[in-house]
């Protein structure tokens, strides 16, 4: 499941929470219902990208990231492949709950997701393995749920919201980039084209610094919509963020490990305490 990810898909919908709470239209059963098929959907992408990655041969065992079931025997392949589409069931059936409150053209919107879990690592051309990973991020983990979380929320949308989806697809993005960044060697041993195996550390590592700073650029009109004090959040973000970067470009292998929790954790720091920013004012 990557536990230590997950806190990306749960980050985008409290986001959305947030934005709703704003703009004086939180409602907490859909966004509970956005939150709950986000998280059961990046579980399935993460148990496809296992198997499949597993069946194309760019998992090897003794990898420098974290334990592969599949690769080192511990799950068989055949319990992978069931584990992945039950899951993905799973959230089409809480994906379904929502047509309730946006209507049956939601439908489109969750096969498409559904189709996007598994085109990730699989299909005639797997995002993650022509270097369009962090792209599916920015757009499945940033844009969809925040725009989507809101519009189920208010049934309407505004420009700020997009501009928060963009920041929150970039910090997600991050977490693929410390991911791809470790990798890099495995993963050009094997074949798998990647950010970092195309352009190399020292950009993807460049790139990683510049987006959490673009995304908190991005949402300084929506934090201006607040109050002063509330750019507390973004400054200590960036300070939590630089420092991460600067671990990450000094560490190797296995070492950069626990990175990939940390990004996530200071991305759900970020996005939850917009929430809790907007909640605050709004109702105190």
């Amino acid at each position: 499941m990557r536990l230590r990810t997950l806190p990306v898909s749960v980050a985008g919908v409290i986001m959305a929470m947030g934005l709703g709470v704003m703009d004086g239209n939180f409602s907490p059963v859909p966004a509970l219902l956005c939150l709950v098929f986000a998280v059961l959907a990046q579980i399935a992408s993460n148990f496809a990208n296992e198997y499949y990655d597993f069946r194309a041969g760019f998992d090897r065992k003794g990898r420098e990231g974290p334990r592969r079931g599949v690769t080192e025997g511990d799950i068989t392949p055949g319990a992978m492949k069931r584990a992945t589409y039950f899951t993905l069931l799973l959230a089409c059936v809480v994906g379904c709950s929502l047509i309730w409150y946006g209507g049956w053209w939601l439908v489109a919107v969750g096969a498409f997701i559904a189709l996007g879990v598994l085109a990730y690592s699989a299909g005639p051309y797997p995002l993650s393995r022509h270097a369009l990973g962090e792209v599916a991020v920015i757009f499945f983990f940033g844009i969809i749920p925040v725009n989507f979380t809101y519009y189920l929320q208010a049934l309407d949308w505004n420009p700020h919201v997009l501009l928060a989806s963009l920041s929150a697809g970039l910090m997600g993005a991050n977490v693929l980039i410390v991911n791809n960044y470790r990798d890099c060697d495995d993963d050009r041993a094997v074949g798998k084209v990647t950010l970092a195996v195309k352009f190399g550390r020292g950009t993807v590592s460049r790139l990683y610094l510049v987006n959490g700073y673009a995304a908190v650029m991005l949402m300084i009109p929506v934090w201006m919509q607040l109050s002063t004090w509330a750019s507390l959040v973004p400054v200590v973000y960036l300070y939590l963020h630089s420092a991460l970067w600067w671990k990450i470009v000094s560490r190797r292998g296995a070492a950069l490990n626990p990175m990939l929790g940390m990004t996530s954790l200071v991305m759900l720091f970020y996005c939850l305490s917009f929430a809790i920013t907007a909640f605050f004012l709004t109702f105190a």
